[in-house]
């Protein structure tokens, strides 16, 4: 009620300000979405199925070991065409590898550096600081090794994507023989949740294409699963942090509002509580 009392209040200036920016806002919104719908209508990919992810929740952790299975299946599949240009081998260390591994995994690339005191360039062993190397050199290289398909870079994969996660998932596990009266290009491969149906891309996933070292069962799906984890992890590597500090966050502000709230009460409780009396005088005296 005292709101709408306050209302009645306003000036017809502010009222009409008010309802414009209402109309405005409600109007804007509605525009956005009606044209996020209308693109997702006219995307012929087949719709991507939710998936249920370990880390989806609001206090909800990655799946470390998934990680670090994801990351041998980046490593032994994925890595031969697709790059993750932005992930330091340092990076790894405490989350897919040890300290010892990460330095092994380093020194087993040759690095080009430079220059040196004769001003040419040189080859030398991984370090940690290194970033992990790229498959091609350049583009072309990898357009004309893979007929002319460019692989991107899965560094952010996940986030570059609508429903990145699921996305992914669903590309890598969603091959199949094209449907009667769909025609594919020689080296296209049809899968219904890629734009247009072919892809450049070959099924790179199939069930025991690895064996994992913790000895889970290396299925397509579960190898879909972990490598997802694994790029949502390069994506996000502060994920499980920023939930961590949200955490304390909440907690920190609930004692804060407990502390306000009581002294809210104790300070203005003398004016919320107070009486005031009137004893008019008389202007007569006796």
């Amino acid at each position: 009620m005292k709101f709408f009392q306050a209302v009645s209040r306003w000036s017809k200036n502010h009222k009409f300000f008010l309802t414009s920016f209402g109309v405005l806002a409600g109007g804007g919104s509605s525009l956005i979405y009606a044209l996020e719908q209308s693109i997702k209508a006219s995307n012929d990919a087949a719709l991507v199925p939710k998936q249920k992810w370990n880390h989806n929740g609001w206090f909800d952790t990655l799946d470390h070991a998934s990680v670090r299975r994801g990351w041998e299946v980046y490593k032994n599949v994925c890595a031969a065409c697709h790059s993750v240009e932005y992930l330091a081998y340092r990076e790894l260390v405490g989350v897919c590898l040890t300290e010892n591994e990460a330095k092994a995994e380093a020194a087993e690339q040759m690095i080009e550096d430079g220059p040196d005191e004769t001003g040419a360039m040189f080859k030398r062993p991984g370090k940690l600081s290194d970033l992990i190397p790229k498959p091609y050199p350049n583009e072309e290289a990898a357009r004309y090794a893979n007929n002319g398909a460019y692989p991107p870079d899965l560094t952010y994969i996940t986030q570059a994507r609508i429903d990145g996660e699921n996305y992914i998932f669903s590309l890598l596990t969603g091959y199949m023989d094209p449907p009667e009266g769909v025609v594919i290009a020689e080296n296209q491969h049809f899968n219904p949740y890629f734009p247009g149906g072919a892809i450049g891309m070959a099924q790179a996933l199939y069930d025991e294409i690895i064996e994992y070292e913790d000895g889970t069962p290396a299925t397509q799906s579960q190898c879909a699963k972990d490598v997802v984890t694994f790029l949502k992890w390069c994506a996000e590597p502060e994920h499980d942090t920023r939930k961590l500090f949200a955490m304390k966050a909440f907690t920190i502000l609930g004692v804060l509002n407990l502390v306000v709230w009581y002294l809210h009460r104790h300070y203005w409780s003398v004016l919320k509580t107070r009486k005031i009396f009137q004893s008019p005088k008389s202007v007569f005296k006796k």
